[in-house]
């Protein structure tokens, strides 16, 4: 049985939470959150928000045993960007694109 989370619109750059979701992918979800616990990054707080989310969904199922859950997947699309410009020399501007990320956390049981 599989359960999952997700959280859109977040105000960080796909590429940036792609770099630490290969260390917590297919590790169970108490080594997965002790992981993101001590990762200096802004995106693994978040991402730890989304699995505890995810395990908070799957304890609503009485069928499911939340402690074999494994963090099967975790998939990071792009979502829209905030399109900025910044004034730069002889009158010109620059556009700045702030991205933003839709992170899905996917749980199933071992």
């Amino acid at each position: 049985m599989e359960v999952k989370a997700v959280l859109r619109h977040v105000r960080i750059s796909p590429q940036k939470v792609r770099k630490l979701v290969g260390a917590v992918k297919g590790e169970p979800v108490e080594i997965g959150l002790s992981k993101l616990k001590f990762m200096p990054q802004k995106a693994a707080g978040i991402v730890r928000k989304i699995v505890r989310s995810a395990l908070a969904n799957a304890d609503q199922h009485p069928d499911i045993d939340v402690d074999s859950l494994v963090i099967s997947n975790i998939i990071t699309d792009q979502g829209p960007m905030l399109k900025r410009f910044r004034a730069r020399a002889r009158g010109r501007g620059t556009r700045i694109l702030k991205r933003s990320s839709h992170i899905t956390v996917i749980l199933a049981e071992a």
